[in-house]
């Protein structure tokens, strides 16, 4: 005792616990007195999973003893004085005992002491586990004092397992399903801690060697030494950790185990023993989902089966006990009896098994039970009717409970014993209701004959039920236990079903079914399921919602977007759908909410475990409806056929009673969507609406806790998209927004294993019984562990499950190809990888499927998406299928090749010639052969081992290709959702070539226009600078020195034009650069928009090419204006060199007179002077041009190539004639006009547009300009061509010969006021007298030799600078502001076409003016620039933004000046000739500001440089104060931006017009980007009245929208057409740029919708036609709906548009 308190004080620890402690276990003998106990015990060593005891021999006690040690969990017999106890739970308390044990086995009493294992991490349980057994550790054990032991939960077993803190259920399905490191690891188990993941991984792909657990050894086979030959420390018996599992798993996993088990047919447990409680389990629960079918003998006549679960089915059970010794191998036994002669299944663990024949620790009292099952077969079955055979493990006497248990429940037990004189009064129960069987062997040491037929008597078993194993051979002794077994089922035997073995078992036993929960859930489920009696009313009368009602409903959203059996009046009809669909809503709107309902809502409301319950109860209960209720129904079809089968009407109400009798959960979760779809057509405050907001979080739940949930309804062909998109909307904010998914499908004919290949995969739960196949698609979440999240890029595995293809219930409806179709797309575009499931013979059914699945890969392909497909083949065991069937996969690929031309063809593709073409495919690797599910014949067969282990190397591969992969394009539940919106959309359109209605590609193109137009734009920027520059000079060429003069200026442009296509080479691969860079960005939205890579690199080429041509244009007219001036400037130079010479020569003349002269003499001789200069400046003459004249030449020169008739009319009389009277529109003009339509003035509006446009641009000219040049004109007529192009109007040689002679004519007019402006203030002689008075004081001043520095910088300023500075300002404003516009805070509004639209179209519906949305639609150009320019005003009106700009212009310009000042005075000496040092400072500036001629006035000789330049400076500041007060008092924004040389609303047009394309239809621009697009598109389209349509006959405006009539069966004619009518759905064929994109939903429409019914007779006044006859659902539009759809229409949520 003094030891043990002294180890107490040293270790800290409690005294009480170590006294209380001194009570050991119970021995296994009974306890006699005399046996001293050790004298001491220590502990040598202490590690984290293992403790070293020692100990002393008792004390004077001399003879041979042992020693028992007893632990938590664990007991050993030990010969020395000491022992390594291993394998314990790291951090765990241990309470020891040891005890001296005498050689006649009596026992001391026991020394206690504690210890604390080291902490240490679990090893190889994966991420899950070890945070259950962290989780776990918080909810240890106390001590239990009345025994004074540290019970522990988990036994030493379950410590060495490494599921110490698992105990208890603990241990979840999703934990074990979960995809983490340990999972998709292809190893064998290195240590017994690792031996639960493997079993668990093999079980739940139903491998059957998952019982083989034996650790992987490191030594050599068979290098074993002598003393390690019976060292089975690294082994574990397959009972003890099949029992470990179930006591740590929750009762949802253990189920799953069972049923796994039962597939592998391997025994399950019936009762589970409890090692620390001495108490067993009835697994009830973890049976309940079992279902079997077999066929008895009695049935195999008619061929009928029997299906149902086997927990309630009436089966005979025989039971198999060991009563103490027996030399008979039992469960060997058990195995041959089960199996028959051509298949032997090892269904329960014997001793020859791998590990078998380790002692079992904590399975002992274990009754498993296995089931045979006849197939009906007299050849193959070896018992006629079904037989459930139990195996208790142990001995018998030891297990009481269980023994009386299987009396009471057993038709028979047989006793296994070889010591008849031992103790069998566990037989002597008198509640036993079985027919008892001794089985002895005759070659045992202790067999004797008396014996036997003694203890026969005793315990009352008959002789003739006595099986003496003699010298026969295995074979035979079996076919003894065959005959006695087959006799007790074949006399009415005592049948027992395993949920009425409950009430026995609650005798002494615990049934798992007994927790409140799954009482709770029985409860709820049968408070649904009670009553109902026929299936198809229950669901009419309780599941109202998704009937009929969804149905129809499902129907008018396909014809509404199919628009089938539209007639005329498209709008009138797809609003009578639109109103079909709302009487129909309030139709369930109306229906109450039902009992069951409020009941189904009422179960899944409740907590996690009690829900998981309620959910399974009812599966369980609704299954076992529909199969008895599917069972009678086949039953009556049966007899149907056969004895009336002229009855088609019965046997058709009998196939539909068939197709509707199921009913599932999945039935109320519909139901349950139909309430929310329902209640969201109801108003936001509704209360019903309120009700139900919670309901998505409940099913987005079910989604995270591993239950599928329907994605399509299998019945409706639908998706309820309001319903699926707040589920999926829940489950990304429950999971953190952590919610990147990898989607996997398997898609294939009806039942060829889907869901199994599936199940198997993953270990999942697809319904793959009851009767019936998948209907629709269901989706199921995996857990993607932390460790693996970053390797996969996503945090779920999402797997879809599909309806198969081909049905048989569907091939003889017309839809059928349609509805796999449908299908094939939807799952393929939702998928990253789609496995297509091939396990068929038939060719042609083969070729089908190819078909689908092709078709479904090129609309991906389209669309950007870039899903992998894999092949695999079924039903091939041949272990060389993958060689031998090299030259199938080379057909199937000649087959994929021969189905993607076929589908390209279709799709109008036809640049795809092979499947490689479409998608990156490797026959050899993507190609699978998996052997056949069954190993033998079922029911008996257990699962291939082949076909799991191929199911598994299929995983690991996808797995590994995941890791490997680069694609980094997962998308989160919100991407999803987005693509199934789309995607569905799609199809329902039938739509499959997806246009940017796909708001996920929509996105990416936007953000890609977004990127290109800032390349574009900077572009742009940077080369009209250059241009600025260049043009500047070109207009200062001659007057910066006379270096200038050597050159001539053409060689100038030739240089100019090679830098200029140099700087172009430069600016087009930087945004080539750009763009190739863009999309090697690892985002997962540049993958949808690489087919358009291609359009945007011809549209940098193109814009590359535009650019340029533009630039050399504009530098050839610089030069050819300048070359025009050249004699103005000439004669101008000529007269001032004239008029300085003669001041000067009359300052020398007048100082050579000796006199003084006065003022007056002076001003006298400078009289004389001016005559004679005037007299010889009257012979100076500039030349008039005649601009008509002009103009008429190169009308000639451009009407070359036309008629003679037209020729006739280039007279100057017909020319003035038609530009003096008003432009009329002559109907003789026109070849043809749109003629399905009538648009009465549009020609005459049409026209009038081109001559506004026309009258501004020479207006523009004219401002901006000097004087005429011929570019002018060809400018005028370039113009007007390109508005002719126009496809509406196709006006013949007359008409455009009137248009352009009405157009020129004014333009000449214009023009030669200009010029003659231009003469007037270019006339020497009138300069000349402008300049007189100056002149005089210039010479007074000379000759009086006055300092005219401050003068003469003055007038330099004033007449040079100044108006150069403000050239300099006004050319760079405008391109600056339209910078700021498209760079500013309003950016993103300017940012893409898409944008643009959105930000106009909203401002306008606010607005609420009918004028301008008639300007808009009728006037778009002018509209939009004016409206653009609105918007400029008001940003620069605010904060003086308009007078910053100009003053930091001003500001960089006066620095400019100033630096050029200083370096010329740099550059000269002290006095220089005025003149010079003038030169030196435009020379500096030449390329920066674009000086006038020079003016009258005289130049300073010798001057004083550095005077001058101060007093030049000086003038400069205040040039600078002048112009600074002049920006401030601009009042006139508007006008002031019109002037600008360059007009920032029309750059800022320019850049968003893009090619300027509308739609051929309604005349909505087109919004694709870049210049050299494939195709066009607009996001939203219009009604045609609003673009002056109106019916031929009626003359009422036209309601038809575009996007309603082209997926209608109307037609249209027009000028393209030749007058033909055209179908609408073949409008490519004569539109095959334009993708416009069917849209029949109400929503995206609504805008323009609002717009015409609620200005529908303003329109139609101002077009001069009758109002549209507005359809009903139109009426009901208001604002927010006009909003709404607008936001749809261009995809924008909130936050997307700065206008928003």
């Amino acid at each position: 005792m003094c030891h043990i308190l002294q180890f107490c004080r040293e270790n800290n620890y409690k005294t009480s616990w170590i006294l209380q402690s001194f009570q050991c276990r119970q021995p296994t003998s009974p306890l006699k007195e005399g046996v001293p106990p050790p004298r001491w015990v220590n502990f040598s060593s202490v590690r984290a999973d293992s403790i070293t005891l020692k100990w002393s021999p008792p004390e004077g006690a001399p003879g041979n003893y042992r020693y028992r040690v007893n632990w938590s969990g664990g007991q050993e017999l030990v010969v020395g004085l000491g022992l390594e106890v291993t394998r314990l739970l790291p951090g765990e308390k241990y309470h020891f005992t040891v005890a001296t044990l005498s050689e006649d086995g009596r026992q001391s009493p026991c020394i206690g002491l504690n210890q604390d294992s080291q902490v240490s991490r679990v090893r190889g349980l994966g991420p899950s586990f070890t945070a259950q057994l962290a989780e776990a550790r918080l909810q240890r054990q106390s001590f239990n004092m009345e025994k004074g032991l540290l019970l522990l939960q988990s036994p030493k077993l379950l410590s060495t397992l490494g599921l110490g803190d698992l105990h208890g259920g603990k241990l979840t399905l999703s934990s074990v399903l979960e995809i983490n490191s340990n999972t998709v690891a292809d190893k064998p188990a290195q240590s017994l801690e690792q031996l639960p993941r493997t079993f668990l991984r093999k079980l739940m792909m139903s491998n059957l060697n998952a019982r083989n657990i034996k650790c992987a050894q490191d030594q050599p086979m068979y290098d074993y030494s002598l003393t390690d030959a019976n060292d089975d420390s690294d082994a574990i018996n397959p009972l003890d950790l099949i029992t470990a599992l179930f006591h740590c798993s929750d009762p949802f996993l253990q189920q799953e185990m069972v049923s796994k088990m039962s597939m592998c047919q391997f025994a399950v447990p019936l009762l589970l023993p409890n090692c620390d409680t001495q108490q067993s389990t009835l697994m009830l629960w973890a049976m309940r989902d079992l279902v079997k079918k077999f066929r008895p003998h009695s049935l195999a006549g008619d061929r009928t089966f029997v299906e149902g679960r086997i927990v309630e089915t009436d089966i005979p059970m025989v039971s198999f006990v060991r009563l103490g010794e027996s030399s008979l191998p039992k469960s060997q036994t058990l195995n041959k009896l089960l199996s028959n002669r051509h298949q032997h299944n090892d269904t329960f663990v014997h001793h020859n098994m791998e590990c078998g024949d380790v002692p079992r620790k904590i399975s002992d009292g274990l009754v498993e039970v296995s089931w045979y099952l006849p197939c009906g077969n007299t050849n193959i079955d070896m018992f006629p009717q079904p037989v459930a055979i139990a195996n208790l493990r142990g001995d018998g006497r030891l297990f009481k409970t269980q023994m009386s248990f299987l009396c009471q429940t057993s038709a028979a037990v047989f006793i296994f014993s070889d010591d008849l004189e031992g103790d069998l009064s566990t037989l002597n129960n008198r509640e036993s209701r079985a027919e008892l069987f001794l089985v002895t062997n005759s070659q045992s040491k202790t067999f004797n004959t008396k014996t036997l037929r003694d203890t026969c008597r005793k315990h009352k078993v008959k002789e003739t039920n006595v099986i003496i194993k003699k010298k026969q051979n295995d074979a035979e002794f079996v076919k003894t236990f065959h005959f006695h077994v087959n006799g007790v089922i074949g006399n009415n035997p005592i049948k027992m079903k395993v949920e009425a073995m409950a009430a026995v078992a609650r005798h002494g036993m615990v049934v798992d079914e007994d927790c409140t929960e799954c009482a709770n859930g029985r409860r709820n489920a049968e408070g649904i399921t009670r009553s109902i009696q026929d299936v198809v009313e229950f669901k009419k009368d309780q599941l109202p919602l998704h009937g009929e009602i969804w149905k129809e409903i499902s129907q008018l959203e396909k014809e509404r977007c199919r628009m089938r059996k539209a007639g005329k009046d498209i709008e009138g009809y797809k609003s009578s759908l639109k109103i079909k669909e709302e009487t129909l809503r309030k139709k369930q709107q109306q229906k109450a909410f039902s009992e069951a309902m409020g009941k189904f809502t009422a179960g899944i409301s409740e907590s996690g475990t009690q829900r998981l319950y309620f959910l399974k109860w009812l599966k369980i209960q609704l299954d076992t409806l529909s199969r008895h209720n599917l069972s009678t129904l086949r039953e009556k079809y049966k007899d149907c056929c056969r004895n009336t089968p002229q009855n088609n009407k019965m046997i058709a109400e009998l196939d539909e009673q068939i197709s509707n009798c199921s009913l599932g959960p999945e039935h109320f979760f519909r139901e349950l969507g139909q309430l929310y779809e329902c209640a969201c057509s109801l108003p936001e405050n509704n209360p019903a609406r309120q009700q139900v907001q919670h309901l998505p979080a409940l099913c987005a739940q079910m989604l995270l806790d591993g239950f599928p949930v329907e994605l399509v309804d299998g019945d409706a062909s639908n998706i309820p998209m309001k319903w699926i998109e707040e589920v999926l909307t829940q489950l990304h904010q429950r999971v953190d927004t952590k919610s990147k998914i990898l989607v996997l499908t398997v898609l294939g004919v009806q039942s060829t294993g889907k869901s199994t290949l599936l199940n198997t995969m993953f270990g999942v739960q697809f319904a793959v019984s009851s009767g019936r196949c998948t209907r629709g698609a269901f989706m199921l979440l995996i857990k993607v562990s932390e460790e693996l999240r970053s390797e996969l890029k996503c945090d779920f595995i999402m797997i879809i499950d599909t309806e198969g293809l081909k049905s048989p219930e569907l091939a003889a409806l017309d839809t059928s190809y349609e509805h796999d179709n449908e299908l094939a797309t939807l799952v393929i575009g939702l998928s990253d990888i789609t496995i297509i499931n091939i396990a068929m013979e038939n060719n042609t059914e083969m070729k089908d499927i190819l078909q689908i699945v092709v078709h479904a890969f090129l609309r991906m392909k389209e669309v950007g998406k870039k899903p992998r497909c894999l092949f695999v083949h079924q039903n091939v065991s041949d272990m060389s299928a993958h060689d031998s069937n090299m030259r199938d996969r080379k057909k199937l690929m000649e087959q994929l090749d021969e189905m993607t031309r076929a589908a390209a063809k279709m799709e109008k593709k036809v640049r795809y010639a092979k499947f490689t073409d479409v998608m990156e495919y490797d026959p050899d690797k993507d190609s699978h052969y998996i052997p056949g599910l069954w190993h033998g014949t079922p029911p008996m067969a257990p699962v291939n081992t082949g076909y799991s282990e191929a199911v598994y190397e299929l995983r690991n591969t996808l797995i590994d290709s995941l890791q490997t992969s680069d694609n980094s394009a997962r998308i989160n539940a919100e991407g999803f959702l987005k693509w199934t919106n789309c995607l569905w959309e799609a199809v329902k359109y039938e739509k499959f070539i997806f246009s940017f209605r796909n708001s996920l590609v929509a996105d990416a193109y936007t953000n890609l226009c977004s990127e290109y137009n800032k390349w574009e734009w900077s572009c742009q920027k940077e080369m009209n600078s250059w241009l600025l520059q260049k043009e500047t000079i070109i207009s200062n060429f001659g007057m910066t020195g006379a270096d200038d003069q050597k050159t001539h200026l053409r060689d100038h442009l030739r240089e100019m034009n090679t830098e200029a296509s140099g700087k172009l080479d430069e600016e087009e691969k930087k945004i080539h650069q750009n763009l190739e860079g863009y999309f090697k960005t690892k985002n997962s939205s540049v993958a949808l928009v690489v087919k358009y890579k291609e359009d945007f690199k011809i549209s940098v080429s193109t814009l590359r090419r535009e650019t340029e041509s533009s630039l050399k244009s504009s530098l050839l007219k610089a030069v050819e204006i300048k070359e025009g001036l050249e004699q103005v400037n000439m004669i101008k130079n000529t007269t001032t060199e004239k008029i300085e010479k003669k001041v000067q020569d009359l300052v020398q003349t007048c100082r050579k007179k000796r006199e003084n002269l006065s003022d007056d003499n002076l001003n006298r001789e400078f009289e004389k002077m001016w005559k004679k200069l005037v007299a010889e400046l009257s012979l100076v003459e500039f030349q008039k041009l005649d601009a008509v004249k002009e103009v008429l030449h190169e009308l000639n020169s451009h009407f070359k190539t036309k008629s003679g008739n037209v020729h006739k009319k280039l007279t100057e009389t017909h020319f003035k004639t038609a530009g003096q009277k008003p432009f009329k529109v002559q109907s003789s003009w026109f070849s043809s006009i749109k003629n399905v339509l009538t648009w009465k003035n549009n020609p005459q509006l049409f026209f009038e547009s081109i001559i506004k446009d026309c009258e501004s641009f020479v207006s523009d000219t004219v401002k901006s300009n000097k004087t005429y040049h011929k570019t002018y004109i060809k400018e005028v007529l370039n113009m007007i061509d390109d508005k002719l192009k126009d496809k509406q109007v196709s006006p013949n040689e007359e008409c455009e010969c009137e248009l352009k002679f009405h157009i020129c004519w004014k333009a000449a007019v214009e023009f030669q006021k200009m010029h003659d402006g231009f003469i007037m203030d270019s006339d020497p002689k009138i300069c000349l007298e402008q300049s007189k008075k100056r002149l005089l004081e210039e010479f007074m001043d000379v000759f009086h030799d006055t300092d005219q520095c401050l003068k003469k910088a003055a007038e330099f300023t004033q007449d040079c600078l100044t108006p150069a500075v403000k050239d300099y300002i006004t050319k760079r404003l405008g391109s600056d502001i339209a910078d700021a516009m498209v760079t500013g805070d309003e950016g993103l509004d300017y940012s893409t076409r898409t944008h643009f639209q959105f930000a106009l179209l909203k401002q306008l519906l606010q607005d609420e003016s009918f004028e301008q949305f008639k300007e808009y639609t009728h006037n778009y150009k002018t509209f939009v620039n004016s409206w653009i320019l609105d918007r400029i005003i008001g940003t620069f009106s605010l904060n003086d933004k308009w007078q910053r700009m100009n003053m930091k212009h001003l500001s960089d310009v006066v620095q400019k000046v100033t630096d050029a000042i200083t370096h010329a005075k740099e550059e000269t000496e002290e006095n220089t000739e005025m003149k010079m040092f003038i030169q030196k400072i435009r020379a500096h500036l030449k390329d920066q500001l674009a000086f006038q001629e020079d003016t009258f006035f005289l130049t300073l000789k010798n001057a004083n440089t550095e005077q001058f330049a101060r007093n030049l400076i000086d003038s400069l500041s205040d040039m600078e104060l002048s112009l600074s007060d002049e920006f401030k008092s601009q009042e006139d924004l508007r006008e002031a931006t019109r002037q600008l040389p360059s007009k920032p609303h029309e750059l800022i047009f320019s850049r968003l017009c893009g090619c300027g394309e509308q739609c051929p239809f309604c005349g909505t621009p087109c919004e694709a980007g870049g210049q050299d697009h494939k195709t066009h598109f607009s996001s939203m389209h219009r009604s045609k009245g609003l673009g002056r349509y109106r019916f031929e006959g009626s003359q009422k405006l036209v309601t038809d929208i575009c996007t309603t009539a082209v997926i209608s069966d109307g037609t249209f004619k027009s000028l393209e057409t030749k007058g033909k009518y055209h179908a609408y759905k073949q409008y490519k064929e004569i539109y095959p740029d334009w993708e416009i994109a069917g849209d029949s939903s109400m929503e995206a429409s609504d805008y323009w919708k609002y717009v015409l019914m609620k200005y529908n007779d303003e329109f139609a006044k101002h077009d001069d036609a009758l109002p549209a006859d507005i359809p009903p659902a139109w009426k009901e539009l208001t604002p927010t709906h006009a909003r709404i759809g607008l936001r749809k229409s261009f995809n924008m949520g909130s936050g997307k548009s700065q206008a928003d």
